[in-house]
This record gives structure tokens, sequence and C-alpha cells, in this order.
């Protein structure tokens, strides 16, 4: 008798996405920054406990800055450390790209935020845009072509 062919389920390699940004902004540019994350919270991203929904990037002193990305630690983590949920984390950028992101956003008037957390290669990393806000009109014109294409693809399959 051969073996079932029941391949497994690969893990999803997004750990974390903030649905709120592409809501409010329209992005513009994305760049891959690694992160300086401790022990504890790269074995709770592992499990799924992030969230950016409130994350913002801050740009000083020539780097990049995670603010209010909330990794919760989990119930076995070590006793002799304080976890912060709330830490500032800083992210791993090469000058060229701190250089296109500091510019964007003090002439263009751009915003940087963060977009996603994910795994590659093994490394935490996190996406992040700069990024236009949107206005109430485009918000409400995103979200009609959004129900149009619904739409359309109801109409297609109905034939």
């Amino acid at each position: 008798m051969g073996k079932a062919n029941k391949k497994a389920k690969a893990p999803s390699a997004t750990i974390a996405q903030n649905r709120k940004a592409r809501h409010e902004y329209h992005l513009e540019e994305h760049f891959e920054a690694g992160l300086v994350l401790e022990g504890w919270e790269v074995k709770s991203m592992r499990a799924g406990k992030a969230n950016l929904s409130e994350a913002y990037v801050l740009l000083k002193d020539g780097e990049a800055f995670l603010f209010g990305a909330r990794i919760e630690p989990l119930n076995t983590a070590s006793t002799h450390i304080t976890p912060d949920p709330i830490r500032t984390r800083k992210l791993l950028l090469n000058r060229r790209e701190l250089s296109l992101i500091y510019s964007g956003v003090q002439k263009d008037g751009f915003t940087c935020v963060p977009v996603s957390l994910y795994w590659k290669k093994g490394f935490a990393k996190c996406d992040i845009a700069l990024a236009k806000g949107k206005q109430k009109f485009d918000k409400r014109a995103t979200e009609k072509e959004r129900d149009w294409n619904r739409q359309k693809q109801r109409l297609m399959r109905q034939g």
C-alpha cells in the first residue's frame, strides 16, 4: 500500500496586517524592513499574537522606529524579564531606503505607515509604505469600486 497523498497546508507567512492603513491612505511606495526583536517577541509572533492596527513609523536621528505595534507576551514567557507589549522597535533599513523615506516624509508630505508583518527565510520583516492620506470622498469611491467589482463577479458567475 502506498502513502496517502495528503499535503499539509503550509503555514501562512503573514503574521499581522494593518487593514486600516489601506482604508485610510493611498499607499505609494513599499519598503521591506527588518525588525530588532527580543526572544519572547519572536515566540509570540510565531503564535500569531501581533497587532499593527495603531502602529506608525517614526524617523529620528537617521533611524526608523516602529511605535505602537502590540506584541502580546505568551503566558510561558520567562520570569526574569518584564515584557513590554508596546515597546519601541528599531527598523532595519539601508541608508538609501532611509533617505528615500525621509525625503518623502519631509518634502513631499507623505506619511510612513506599517502595512504588514511577515516571515521571510526565518526572519521577521515589516512592510512599510510611504502613503498619502485619503479624503472622505476617496474612501467612498474606493468602497463603491470594491462593491461594483464584487457585483460584477457575481453576475459573471451567474452567466
